[in-house]
């Protein structure tokens, strides 16, 4: 099916757009508080790595026939703020390169589970619930990195070369 083959293209071209994206970060930088506020880069991709983990088991069970699993955070945490912060703290202890690896594998395992999701799932709009209407083949997988982040990553690493440079 061209739209999987699609998609599949757009995980590839994505996780080499996030390598390029942690090179230029260096891992000199990684724990400087800066690209959100007072979080370090460590601190985003940890976030990152939580919400797409989240995303990526419902898929998964979705492809193995199971119920949607609950979320890994605690249930009475209904906001992204509060979920965000719960994130933040689970993962200060972990190393970094846990926390790159984890995210990186992310890419691997969305591309299995597009491989594994029957063409139905990637083309039918509503079919998971919690993407409302939008297909899983149209669904903006790396928007919140891109439109949320991105920029203000660019603009961390900017200042920090203008100060150096």
């Amino acid at each position: 099916m061209n739209d999987r083959r699609t998609l599949a293209d757009r995980i590839r071209r994505e996780q080499r757009l996030w390598r390029d994206l942690v090179g230029e970060v260096g891992r000199a930088r990684m724990n400087e508080p800066g690209p959100m506020g007072t979080w370090t880069f460590k601190d985003l991709v940890s976030h990152l790595a939580a919400w797409r983990n989240r995303t990526l088991a419902r898929l998964e069970a979705a492809a193995s026939g199971q119920a949607e699993p609950p979320a890994p955070w605690p249930a009475p945490l209904q906001d992204d703020d509060s979920i965000n912060a719960w994130i933040r703290e689970r993962d200060l202890g972990r190393s970094l390169d846990d926390v790159l690896a984890d995210y990186d594998r992310s890419f691997d395992r969305l591309a299995a589970v597009v491989a594994a999701l029957p063409d139905e799932a990637l083309v039918a709009p509503g079919r998971f619930t919690w993407m409302g209407d939008v297909p899983l083949v149209d669904a903006p997988l790396f928007g919140h990195l891109h439109d949320e982040h991105e920029p203000a990553i660019r603009a961390w690493l900017s200042s920090r070369a203008v100060k150096t440079g």
